[in-house]
């Protein structure tokens, strides 16, 4: 997306409002590269998560609902984690089918980059796409994230997947 079709992309607080959007997402074609669809009741248990990281305080992480032109178009968050020993934030992000392809997570990624050097305390932030996931680890790529290389990371839990360590530092 261009600077001009960025400033069309707004990040709004998850809220109760937007359990549709998980639903959205839980199809095959979208989960396919995070294990496959949930339950409705880890949908439930999800939402309360997304909700709860709302409530608590700016640097410690928060989900999004991205808006394009206002229209909710998809997900995207950070949450607090330790990565190698390192504290660090952990992102991800969804993007609904009809709005794919159009740069929308790169424009939603650098809009989150920008809260966090507002909001952020930690040094680094870490995306980790499957290797089987061309489009989040271009968006990694074309984001400034440097892939420190493959890692096998659970996703689900309990669940080993050959991931990308993509990095972006934060502060210096």
């Amino acid at each position: 997306m261009t600077d001009a079709s960025r400033s069309r992309v707004r990040l709004s607080p998850w809220s109760e409002g937007d359990f549709w959007m998980l639903r959205r997402c839980n199809t095959p074609e979208m989960t396919r590269y995070l294990g496959g669809p949930e339950s409705e009741e880890k949908l439930a248990d999800r939402q309360r998560r997304y909700e709860a990281l709302s409530a608590r305080e700016p640097s410690a992480g928060r989900m999004f609902r991205v808006d394009l032109d206002g229209e909710p178009a998809g997900s995207i968050g950070f949450w607090e984690r330790e990565w190698r020993g390192e504290p660090v934030y952990e992102t991800g992000w969804a993007v609904l089918p009809e709005f794919q392809g159009q740069g929308l997570a790169a424009s939603a990624l650098a809009e989150l980059v920008t809260y966090l050097h507002t909001h952020g305390t930690r040094r680094a932030l870490h995306a980790f796409p499957g290797t089987d996931h061309p489009a989040s680890n271009a968006v990694c790529h074309h984001s400034g994230f440097t892939n420190l290389g493959q890692v096998d990371f659970e996703y689900p839990p309990g669940t080993p997947h050959p991931s990308n360590n993509w990095r972006l530092a934060l502060q210096a």
